[in-house]
């Protein structure tokens, strides 16, 4: 069983014997750091970010225990501040309240159990803020996703009916064949690409919606299915497509990840191929060996540019403007990546293609 971290402790005060008291005392079950004055205090606090308590003595010579954790309150927000005091003191303990944020006091001559009891609820305190500070970051980034999801939808979703309308229009007022079979075959681009932004709707709620569902997987059959639905040569009807896949253990994970995962890169390896390019390829690459599978897309499409890589995972973005996509597709490829502890690279180059590298631990 892995050893648990020891939290971290720093107690500041002037007197040496106090702090060789502190530290005999409580060094066993945690890991305590000691500072003469406010200087040495702060370096520790430089060096260890994840200090959990403080303790400062009141009444130390050119800065109190309550002026030294206000000073530290705006650059140092986590650590939890405690006030070692006497009992001539107790006034100053109020203003601390105030001025330093204080989490409590304990009085001196300290007892063990009463540091103890000072130690748990403070590192109670500091666990639940930091629960609180993910809470509130993952609260945002919602909101944030919601706003942009409440914008794309009438967006994007309003753009392929207004080509069909368009469309219908337009063709009422046709007699040549010729020229109704042009606007039924704009119609039918946009129907697929609004068809695209539905299952990308379809997918993000998929991902986030419930836990995964372990199972066998046979990632041939899971292939020849996406092939089979999703028919990605009609994209691009003249791309030579390519796979080799070699599965030499049994493999388990979540299928629908798995399927989402693929299906989402080889769509785009299609979609975003050049048209001007004489020999478009797309090739699929997947190992199996060694407690994890390797999955690789690779094109010699249009490329990303270098400076939109950091950003093609984020909701809604695009990075082309060659075709109109959902935005959704590779945040969603990312998002399934992350559900299934894997990790996902790309490697691109404008003009030359795109190469996606996905690797998911064996369940």
């Amino acid at each position: 069983m892995e050893k648990q971290e020891k939290i971290k402790i720093l107690y500041v005060d002037d007197e040496i014997n106090n702090l060789t008291g502190f530290k005999a005392s409580f060094r066993i079950n945690y890991n305590i750091m000691i500072a003469v004055n406010a200087t040495d205090a702060m370096e520790h606090l430089n060096s260890h970010p994840d200090i959990r308590v403080i303790f400062c003595d009141q009444r130390m010579p050119g800065k109190t225990g309550v002026q030294f954790f206000e000073e530290i309150r705006s650059r140092y927000p986590k650590p939890i501040r405690i006030l070692l005091t006497g009992y001539s003191d107790i006034d100053s303990v109020i203003d601390s309240i105030n001025l330093g944020n204080v989490f409590r006091y304990v009085k001196k001559p300290w007892k063990d159990a009463d540091i103890l009891a000072a130690i748990n609820e403070a590192n109670k305190f500091y666990v639940s803020n930091s629960l609180l500070a993910v809470k509130n970051e993952e609260l945002q980034k919602a909101y944030n996703e919601l706003d942009k999801f409440s914008y794309s939808v009438t967006h994007d979703m309003r753009g392929p009916l207004l080509s069909i309308l368009g469309a219908v229009e337009a063709a009422q007022h046709m007699e040549d064949i010729t020229e109704i079979r042009k606007m039924l075959l704009l119609m039918k681009e946009s129907v697929r690409n609004l068809d695209d932004f539905i299952q990308s709707i379809h997918d993000y709620y998929n991902l986030n919606r419930g836990e995964l569902e372990i199972k066998e997987i046979d990632f041939k059959e899971i292939v020849d299915e996406q092939i089979r639905i999703f028919n990605f040569t009609y994209l691009v009807s003249d791309v030579k497509f390519s796979k080799s896949i070699e599965q030499k253990e049994t493999f388990r994970g979540d299928d629908v990840s798995i399927k989402l995962i693929l299906n989402n890169l080889l769509s785009n390896a299609f979609k975003y191929q050049k048209k001007e390019n004489k020999e478009k390829l797309v090739e699929l690459k997947i190992l199996v060996e060694n407690g994890k599978a390797v999955i690789e897309v690779i094109d010699n499409g249009v490329g990303i540019d270098q400076n939109y890589i950091g950003d093609i995972f984020n909701m809604f973005f695009r990075a082309s403007s060659q075709e109109v996509g959902s935005g959704f597709g590779l945040y969603n490829v990312k998002a399934a990546v992350i559900k299934l502890n894997g990790k996902i690279d790309v490697d691109s180059e404008i003009n030359k293609g795109t190469r996606f590298r996905v690797v998911i631990q064996n369940k």
